[in-house]
């Protein structure tokens, strides 16, 4: 994928992450075959549930949200084998999993910041060891940022 093209779907991910009401962490994902938008997705609570992210516990947050990663392959109700797949923040180790399982095979996300590292620096290295083992290409994005 050119850069140009990355660019593009980088900030499409940025804006769709806007779309989450989550206020500690905004997550979007997009996911592209050649050149072309196959599905997108953010972080956030499932239909039809009560979206109160800011009044939730932490802990109820977590197990209520749907990541980005998992709203983007849900919605695209389609076969992703040789889909490519751009994050605003690097995948947790049950979204790698995921994404693993549906046969895309590389995923674009920009490094994570030492604030996000310190959060969920030991998860980071689980999904980042189980896409080596599995095949699927990380290539961390220069986003300026």
């Amino acid at each position: 994928m050119s850069d140009k093209w990355l660019q593009r779907f980088y900030q499409m991910a940025e804006l769709v992450a806007s779309w989450s009401k989550d206020p500690s962490t905004q997550v979007g994902a997009v996911i592209t075959q050649h050149n072309r938008v196959v599905s997108l997705g953010f972080n956030g609570y499932p239909h039809g549930v009560s979206d109160s992210a800011g009044e939730d516990s932490r802990d109820l947050k977590l197990l209520k949200t749907i990541h980005a990663e998992e709203n983007a392959i849900l919605f695209a109700k389609r076969d992703l084998v040789g889909c490519d797949m751009i994050v605003t923040h690097f995948p947790c180790p049950n979204c790698a999993a995921k994404i693993i399982q549906t046969g895309i095979t590389s995923v674009y996300s920009p490094p994570p910041d030492p604030e996000f590292s310190s959060r969920w620096g030991d998860k980071i290295k689980i999904s980042e060891s189980m896409f080596a083992e599995s095949g699927v290409a990380v290539v961390w994005l220069d986003t300026g940022h």
